[in-house]
Formats: structure tokens, C-alpha cells, sequence
């Protein structure tokens, strides 16, 4: 395997590192996407064996994300202070700790309490894998390095999709959580094999391990001026405090951070990964049908998650972006209108405007989502950053999940997807105003332009 950019079949000790950082963002987005995924299918077995009412069957699907918002608050502070790498081993722990405990739930209480469990590991992966991949690599393949994270996420998805219609026919629930130890073990033992990042290290003092880290990832002669451009951030400013979030300076980083991630669990993506079955459901498909249907869904998110990351680093974050939540406004009014109408053509309908909606998605939104925060920080907080912001994307994330079914019962598909599409189109005006071009450009060339433009 070779880092992304590199030539094929290269053997240079750059292409070596990288693979590291890949295993890293492979493991943990898959199981970041596993355990998110998984319940789309399990729920419908689960609704059965716990005679759940529509607001436990939200607190169950919704139970995660309180776990991940705590997750994602937590790390980062944590990760500024003790290094990327023992957080992400520590993620590994507490994601085999959950699936043990989903699969052995003997009630739906204790399923909500495995499920918040899993959550805090997604939350601390979603914050900081992202950051220990923008850390480790070069320029010009930061974007699709990064988006990696956002592949193995999709991935992740698929196969719990995947082991939820291998185990469909005898409502083995309990074996699509389990079936996330593998992974999780995976990761944990994955991680004492990788380096801390070179950007920590420095900041650390580190200098001589920072130099041999980049010594792998880098070529030679550029070790020296990346040490000496990272070692410029100021040593009175070493080490983040949520206070300092706020400071004038570093404020339009966070608007755009934390804005993308709200906007962007705003616009339904999840209601799609979450419900995806459900919605299916209601065009009159039967439940193997909708799960059938929705691991065709979770592949064209691989497929195009792929495109994504071969155009992020050509095209930009920001016209992406733009394109994308344009093209997600108009499949979301498809849908809403699908769901207004009967018969198998409304079906149909609905299968591919849910299709041009993953398109879209994950072309763009769930490419960049990461991205652009974790380029946009100053090394000094990013990480306590990272944690304010995926505390914002798991917060939406949860209103969305848990309020999703109310208003399908309230409101009716075509009235709640409408609302939707309309979100999507006020994503593409805040990306228009507030999201900065950083394509191509070191993170202290960006962390320069943000204290230039408040000096």
C-alpha cells in the first residue's frame, strides 16, 4: 500500500510511513462508521424483540451520539496534552468495551447505556483521527489523506449494512454489534506500531523524534524547513484552552468549523445512514427489500467517497462544497415529492433520488467536513478545536436522529425532506460567505493568514 499521491510501486520510506497513517484512518473510520451504521438494519430486530415505542427507538438510535459528544469534547483537550497516538489506543479500548456490550444487552436500557459507551470511542475518533492525519501529511495530499478517514468511515458503513442483511433472516442482531471486535482489536494493536505526529512532538520539545518522523514521511531535504516552520508558533502560545477559542483571531476559523458541522447534520445526511430502511419502508418495500436496497446505498458511498477524494486536492474544499450541497437541495426535493406519490414508480423514485443524494454527499460534504476544520485550527488548539466542533457536528447529529421519526409521523415524508432541501440550500450560502480556500497551502501558511487578517 502507498500514500496517495505517490507513485506506484515506489518503495522510498515516505510510501511506508504513509501506509501507517492509512491503517490509522482505515481502522478507525471503519469502526467510526461500523458502529454508526450498524443500527440502520439491527433496529428493525431490535424494535421487535424489546416491543420499543418510537421515542425508545429514537433513544436507541440517538443514544450514540450522546456517548460521541462527550467523546468528542473530551479528546481533544486530552490529545493537546498527552499526544494524538495514546488517545487513539485508548478509542480502540473503549470500542471493543461497547460492542461487548451492545451484543450481550439484555434489555433496552442497557442497550442505550452500550450504545452511549460506543459513542464516546466515535466521538474520540471522529475528533482525532482527522487531526493525526492532517498532522502527518505533506501539502500537497493533505485533502485526500484526510478524506481517507472519511472512506474508511463509508466502508465502515457498508459492511455493517452488509452484516445486517447476513444476519437479517434470523434477527441476529446481537452479532452485527459483535462483529466490530475484530476491527477494534485491530486498531488498538495497529496503533504501538505508528509514531506520534511530527507537529506534537515539536510542540513537545521533541525536536529529534519530530526530525526522524518526518525523516519517514517526507523527503530529506525538506525535514529541516518543515521543523523550522512548525517550531515558529510561539512558545508562550504552546498548549489550548477553550477560552482562547474565542480570541478574534481564530474566531472566523471556528464560525466556518463548527457552522459546517451544524449545517451539515442539518441538511439529513444521517436521517439517510440512519433510516435508510425505514424510509424504504414507506415507498412499500418489504424490511429484507429495504435493507437489500440499502447496502446498494452504502456502496455508491464507497464508490463516490472515492471520487471525492480524487478531485478534493484539484478542485478545492470551498467549490466542492458549493456543488455538492446544490445537488443535495435538488435530490432531497425529489425524494419529498417520491414520497408524495404511490405505487411501484414512487419506489423508484425515491431509490434514485436517495442515490443522487449519496452522490452528492459523499463527494463533497462528507469529504471536506473534515477537512476544512482540521486545516483551518492553529496547532496551539487544534485539537481542543477538533473537540468543539465534532462536539457540534454529534450535537445536530442527535437532534436530527432523535427528532427524525417525529417529524416523519408529524409532518410526513414530503413536508420533513422538503425542509431538508431547504437547509441544504442555506449550507451552500454559508459556504459561499464564510468557508476559506486552503487547498495547496501548509497549516502555518493558513494559521499566518488567519492572525494577518485580525492584525
Amino acid at each position: 500500500m502507498t500514500m496517495p499521491g505517490g507513485p506506484a510501486g515506489s518503495t522510498r520510506p515516505s510510501d511506508r510511513a504513509g501506509s501507517g497513517v492509512i491503517v490509522i484512518a482505515a481502522l478507525g473510520g471503519l469502526l467510526f462508521g461500523y458502529d454508526t451504521g450498524v443500527i440502520s438494519g439491527a433496529l428493525l430486530f431490535i424494535e421487535q424483540d424489546f416491543e420499543l415505542s418510537p421515542l425508545t427507538s429514537g433513544m436507541v438510535v440517538s443514544s450514540i451520539l450522546i456517548g460521541a459528544m462527550a467523546g468528542a469534547l473530551g479528546s481533544g483537550t486530552l490529545a493537546d496534552r498527552w499526544g494524538r497516538r495514546p488517545l487513539l489506543i485508548a478509542a480502540a479500548v473503549i470500542f471493543a468495551a461497547g460492542a461487548i456490550a451492545a451484543g450481550a444487552a439484555p434489555s433496552a436500557g442497557a442497550l442505550i447505556a452500550a450504545r452511549v459507551v460506543l459513542g464516546l470511542a466515535v466521538g474520540m475518533a471522529s475528533t482525532l483521527v482527522p487531526t493525526f492525519i492532517s498532522e502527518m501529511a505533506a501539502p500537497r495530499s493533505r485533502g485526500r489523506m484526510v478524506a481517507v478517514n472519511q472512506l474508511m468511515i463509508t466502508i465502515g458503513i457498508v459492511l455493517a449494512y452488509a452484516a445486517n442483511y447476513a444476519f437479517a433472516d434470523f434477527g441476529g442482531w446481537r452479532a452485527m454489534f459483535l462483529a466490530a471486535l475484530l476491527p477494534s482489536a485491530a486498531l488498538g494493536i495497529g496503533m504501538l506500531f505508528v509514531s506520534e505526529t511530527p507537529r506534537f512532538l515539536v510542540r513537545s520539545g521533541r525536536i529529534t523524534e519530530a526530525r526522524a518522523v518526518l525523516a519517514r514521511l517526507r523527503r530529506d531535504e525538506d525535514v529541516e524547513a518543515e521543523i523550522a516552520q512548525i517550531a515558529e508558533v510561539r512558545p508562550e502560545e504552546q498548549g489550548g484552552r477553550l477560552r482562547e477559542l474565542v480570541r478574534p483571531w481564530v474566531r472566523p476559523a471556528l464560525v466556518a468549523g463548527i457552522g459546517l458541522q451544524i449545517l451539515g447534520q442539518a441538511s439529513g445526511v444521517n436521517t439517510v445512514i440512519y433510516y435508510a430502511p425505514t424510509i424504504f419502508q414507506e415507498t412499500g418495500l418489504a424490511a429484507s427489500g429495504a435493507i437489500l436496497a440499502t447496502v446498494g446505498i452504502g456502496t455508491v458511498n464507497v464508490l463516490m467517497t472515492l471520487v471525492g477524494m480524487a478531485v478534493v486536492d484539484r478542485i478545492g474544499r470551498k467549490r466542492l462544497l458549493l456543488a455538492g450541497a446544490t445537488v443535495m437541495a435538488v435530490s432531497l426535493a425529489l425524494l419529498a415529492t417520491a414520497l408524495s406519490l404511490t405505487g411501484s414508480g414512487a419506489s423508484v423514485l425515491a431509490f434514485a433520488a436517495v442515490v443522487l443524494y449519496i452522490v452528492a454527499v459523499a463527494t463533497s460534504l462528507n469529504v471536506v467536513v473534515f477537512i476544512i476544520p482540521s486545516e483551518l485550527y492553529p496547532l496551539r488548539v487544534r485539537g481542543t478545536a477538533m473537540s468543539a466542533t465534532l462536539f457540534a457536528n454529534w450535537g445536530m447529529n442527535f437532534v436530527v436522529s432523535l427528532t427524525f421519526l417525529s417529524l416523519l409521523e408529524a409532518l410526513g415524508g414530503t413536508a420533513t425532506f422538503w425542509m431538508y432541501a431547504l437547509l441544504c440550500v442555506v449550507l451552500a450560502l454559508f459556504t459561499a460567505r464564510f468557508i476559506p480556500e486552503t487547498k495547496g497551502r501548509t497549516l502555518e501558511e493558513i494559521e499566518a493568514d488567519l492572525r494577518g487578517s485580525r492584525s
